[in-house]
């Protein structure tokens, strides 16, 4: 899942993103207004974390014109200003959550994964199909019941395709939701990730689609 961090305080910034990181988020991060929307013109965002007070455009300017331009991703508004005026405008223009400065980082990551359920269209918190389960929260993956041993990128591969329910994803969208634009990345990461996880899970879990790229595969479940 790819986040678009918009904030300009450089420590909390920098905060922010090592959190987002560390629940298996690839993150990218821009410190104004105007590369925010930029950014999200360009860009394929799961999710866009929003400072208020932003230079060259205001956050809730860059709310508006990402709402009038029918860009649907959703917004979470961080934000120091304490009026309840500040915070129902930022809602009303289009936000979908609010938190205030200060804040907890659980809860940051808590309401990021709800935001991400909720726009995907998942009421449960947890992911899955089949003999697989993985929970979000606890970064947890179980095979057949057997927790598995997944680095954060294999962790965020599998949910990613099972967040599609067995539609095939393109390597290059694959690489863009696992990787930051700062971060190096071999041009075979992708598959190298899907061998690990066939290794470390079963070869059926991952299918190639030629062509295209790669898809939750048809495992068989645990009482077939």
């Amino acid at each position: 899942m790819r986040i678009l961090l918009v904030e300009d305080d450089r420590s909390l910034g920098e905060g922010i993103r090592t959190a987002l990181r560390r629940g298996a988020f690839a993150v990218d991060w821009v410190e104004d207004g105007t590369a925010a929307l930029l950014a999200a013109e360009d860009g394929d965002f799961d999710l866009v974390v929003l400072d208020l007070g932003l230079p060259r455009v205001d956050g809730i300017e860059v709310i508006r014109r990402l709402r009038a331009a029918a860009n649907p991703v959703p917004i979470l508004v961080l934000s120091a200003r304490e009026r309840a005026t500040d915070r129902t405008l930022g809602l009303d223009v289009g936000a979908d959550d609010y938190l205030g400065k200060p804040f907890d980082t659980a809860e940051l990551l808590a309401r990021v994964r709800a935001l991400v359920r909720r726009s995907s269209g998942r009421a449960q918190p947890t992911l899955d199909a089949g003999n697989l389960h993985l929970d979000p929260a606890t970064l947890e993956a179980r095979w057949k019941g057997r927790m598995l041993d997944l680095t954060r990128r294999e962790f965020s591969l599998l949910r990613l395709l099972m967040e599609q329910n067995g539609r095939p994803m393109a390597r290059e969208t694959i690489q863009k939701h696992l990787y930051g634009w700062d971060e190096d990345v071999a041009s075979n990461a992708v598959d190298v990730h899907v061998h690990q996880l066939r290794r470390k899970v079963d070869p059926g879990i991952v299918r190639t689609v030629r062509g295209i790229g790669y898809a939750l595969g048809q495992a068989p479940d645990a009482d077939a």
